[in-house]
């Protein structure tokens, strides 16, 4: 027993300088948050006629302060809603879905205000359910019609 414990702590010796540098290998994963869901308006000609309920997650980067972005979040919300009654999120083709290429432009826009820039990596609209189940728009007209007396 005495004869392989020179050689044991030797080892150890040599592979204790490895082990950090193995341990720090891996990158952290990207941390993610989701927003609650926010219900955004679909107007059509200044009419209210449906909304859509959005479920959002932010990608964060790996040095962001999650518990920061997360006090914020009213805020993102608040200015989703605000916005989408302002100009809509509407889409010409559907009216139980919103544009979620503006919504996502939206986030990354007001983001570095709130939270600071570097913060959010990418935002993705999940999943988008319609208050109200409608049919599809109806088809834009090019011609007045002609009353005939």
């Amino acid at each position: 027993m005495r004869t392989l414990a020179p050689l044991a702590l030797g080892l150890l010796i040599a592979v204790a300088p490895v082990e950090p540098v193995l341990a720090a290998a891996p990158s952290p994963a990207p941390q993610t948050m989701a927003l609650e869901a926010v219900a955004l308006p679909v107007i059509v000609d200044g009419r209210l006629i449906n909304y859509v309920f959005c479920s959002i997650r932010l990608e964060l980067y790996p040095n962001a302060d999650g518990a920061k972005v997360r006090a914020k979040e009213e805020y993102f919300r608040d200015d989703l809603v605000r916005m989408g009654h302002r100009t809509p999120f509407t889409r010409k083709d559907d009216y139980t879905k919103i544009d979620d290429a503006r919504v996502r432009a939206e986030i990354m826009r007001i983001a570095p205000g709130l939270v600071g820039p570097g913060v959010i990596r990418s935002a993705a609209v999940i999943r988008q359910t319609s208050q109200k189940l409608m049919t599809e728009p109806p088809p834009q007209q090019t011609h007045a019609h002609e009353i005939i007396p």
